[in-house]
């Protein structure tokens, strides 16, 4: 078997030494990002000449995962030369990226003779479940609906399932800003115009997305202006795709809920408020946000029969954000518990406290307030949250994370 091996530095030499040793042909030895480097033409002159044409005689390329290392250019130049790819995988990112492309994840220290063995392909599972879809909405005031759309994306993550974080805001997207992410890139309208004409898929969605820490993010549109692109058929095809992307993708979506089929004389034209309906349409539940003050809790109660209509059925948890009992007094919970269950018939309620130092920290770092100060009791309380109310389906069996075996793992102990 002609291998082609591009794992960085003593590993590598270690790893083509078990592998001639187990019978294999190893035609070449690299970096991990070279072969992806020859194929984007990134890479010039005879070693990228010859590195291409050793990848196009070779049976196996095992690769160290990571997002310079495995890119869709280069999974779809071993497809068309009929090259199996190994990716070796060293952390989750990795695994889910190579998860992504089709790929079977192998750990970073898998023995020679496990990456020469040929994958079977997984058996189709009729009805196997696809990944979730949790808008998160608020009205209007900013009540806090995109801080507490990446905190839960985050917080989502913590176990190792794949989350996506997508910025569905029509009137004010601002995911790309509080996370420090560029909102030049193709994002979320481009996910939208693909899945439009049917070409939209996981490896796409893998590309265009940026990665802030263990979440994908799809960021908004960079100017509000652009809100046409964001059509009702275009979001809904967009999200399905994404059911097959991540585990969950969590959805920061406007407050405006009205359909302005009243004002406008085209039914079938374009409208401002169609991403917002639609995310909550294809939702399989919501996060509903309430601002713990006079005017949030009124602004609620008036918009919360609209929100009803809009879902459905659809599971509705409310979030009742920045608590304090500053704007309302004592006993700042139970008069918002009490508010609620009167004039909207909502009797489970979380409360998120106020916790300024963690936001005001997060905003100047362009961070999660997860990442920035993990032990706030903000964190903690999206954590009890999750737990209770977003309790996640158990999940199909991932890669276990097994003790260094073999030649290769004892030798890289010891030199460890």
């Amino acid at each position: 078997m002609r291998v082609v091996l591009a794992v960085d530095g003593r590993h590598g030499a270690l790893l083509a030494e078990d592998l001639r040793l187990e019978g294999a042909d190893v035609r070449t030895v690299v970096g991990a990002g070279h072969p992806a480097a020859a194929v984007a033409d990134a890479m010039a002159g005879p070693e990228a000449a010859e590195l291409l044409a050793e990848l196009a005689r070779a049976d196996l390329l095992i690769v160290a995962a990571g997002r310079d290392a495995l890119t869709a250019e280069l999974v779809g130049a071993c497809d068309r030369f009929g090259v199996r790819i190994a990716p070796l995988c060293a952390r989750e990112t990795d695994r889910r990226l190579a998860v992504m492309f089709g790929l079977h994840p192998h750990p970073a220290d898998a023995p020679a003779a496990a990456l020469l063995l040929p994958v079977e392909p997984a058996e189709a599972v009729a009805g196997a479940p696809r990944g979730r879809v949790l808008a998160v909405w608020g009205p209007g005031g900013a009540p806090g609906r995109t801080t507490l759309a990446v905190e839960l994306a985050c917080e989502l993550a913590r176990d190792g399932r794949r989350v996506g974080l997508v910025d569905a805001d029509a009137h004010a997207p601002s995911l790309a800003l509080a996370t420090g992410l560029a909102d030049e890139g193709p994002g979320f309208a481009a996910a939208c115009r693909q899945a439009e004409r049917g070409t939209l898929t996981v490896a796409e969605l893998a590309r265009i997305s940026a990665p802030l820490g263990d979440v994908e993010v799809l960021t908004g549109l960079n100017r509000p202006g652009r809100w046409p692109e964001l059509s009702h058929a275009r979001v809904t095809a967009a999200l399905e795709v994404c059911r097959d992307w991540v585990d969950d993708t969590v959805v920061d979506v406007a407050a405006p809920l009205e359909r302005d089929e009243e004002i406008v004389s085209d039914l079938d034209g374009p409208r401002r408020n169609a991403a917002t309906l639609a995310a909550l349409g294809s939702a399989d539940l919501v996060v509903a946000v309430v601002a713990a003050d006079p005017v949030g809790v009124s602004r609620f109660v008036r918009d919360h029969p609209q929100l009803r209509a809009v879902v459905g059925a659809t599971p509705v948890r409310v979030v009742v954000n920045k608590t304090r009992g500053g704007p309302l007094g004592i006993d700042a919970r139970g008069q918002v518990r009490r508010t609620l269950e009167r004039f909207a018939g909502i009797e489970d309620v979380w409360f998120v406290p106020w916790d300024g130092k963690a936001v005001d920290a997060a905003l100047l770092s362009a961070r999660p307030v997860a990442h920035v100060s993990p032990r706030s009791v903000l964190t903690g309380a999206l954590r009890r949250f999750v737990g209770e109310a977003v309790v996640p389906p158990v999940r199909q069996a991932d890669l276990r994370r097994e003790r260094p075996r073999g030649r290769l793992a004892a030798r890289l102990l010891r030199t460890a």
